[in-house]
């Protein structure tokens, strides 16, 4: 009886077979999901945007008597926080808004990717243990302007952190004018931001459509009070 051996032996994937394969897994995936990044990325800054319209209704639903003042302009002897619009004091103006706020979840932007800011789940000073309190800067992405009113609708009441023109921020202010143009870091929405005016609305604003908000505000300096860290 004559025996056949079989010459063939079974073998692994070469390298460049194995790259091909990825490749079309790749391809593939692509063309399922093409703009997957993009879409997160608008996914996020549209949460943005909610916060910020949270936050402009908080402002004008606040309490302050008979006038229409946001919480900057009422001195803390009548529950505002007009004492506190320098330094690292930015939170006290969102912390005084509890009530309407509901959640200091939206004061930090979902973008947010600096591990020195930690998400806040409660305005409560004694919370419980597996929750963190809104107390500082720290838990907080958006800047606060102080020279907004609600006689100036297109003053600029609040907004993402990520804004600069070039200059220092003192004592915790940034200062925006024509004479130094704004614009967007990459830090939180790749250049671009989100600006909540004292009417309302949110605006989605790019480099070139900050500056026209700036010089559309109706004031010559715009202050800015911006969250800082403490050292």
């Amino acid at each position: 009886m004559k025996l056949f051996l079989c010459n063939e032996r079974k073998r692994g994937l070469t390298r460049v077979e194995l790259l091909v394969i990825i490749g079309i897994f790749a391809f593939m995936a692509m063309l399922v999901y093409p703009g997957g990044r993009k879409d997160k990325d608008r996914a996020l800054r549209i949460q943005c945007v909610n916060n910020l319209k949270q936050i402009g209704l908080g402002y004008r639903i606040w309490p302050s008597g008979q006038t229409a003042k946001f919480t900057f302009q009422e001195s803390v002897t009548n529950g505002g926080t007009m004492e506190f619009t320098s330094g690292p004091n930015a939170f006290r103006h969102f912390l005084i808004m509890s009530n309407e706020l509901m959640t200091p979840k939206v004061l930090f932007c979902p973008a947010e990717t600096d591990r020195a800011r930690v998400r806040a789940t409660t305005f409560s000073f004694a919370p419980n243990p597996e929750e963190i309190p809104f107390a500082s800067n720290s838990n907080l992405s958006y800047f606060v302007g102080i020279d907004a009113t609600d006689i100036n609708p297109q003053s600029m009441l609040s907004g993402d952190r990520n804004i600069t023109n070039g200059t220092p921020i003192e004592n915790g202010i940034l200062e925006l004018n024509t004479n130094n143009p704004a614009g967007w870091t990459a830090e939180l929405h790749n250049q671009v931001g989100n600006v909540a005016l004292a009417d309302g609305s949110v605006q989605q604003l790019s480099n070139t459509s900050l500056r026209s908000t700036v010089t559309n505000t109706g004031v010559f300096t715009n202050r800015l009070q911006m969250p800082v860290l403490t050292p």
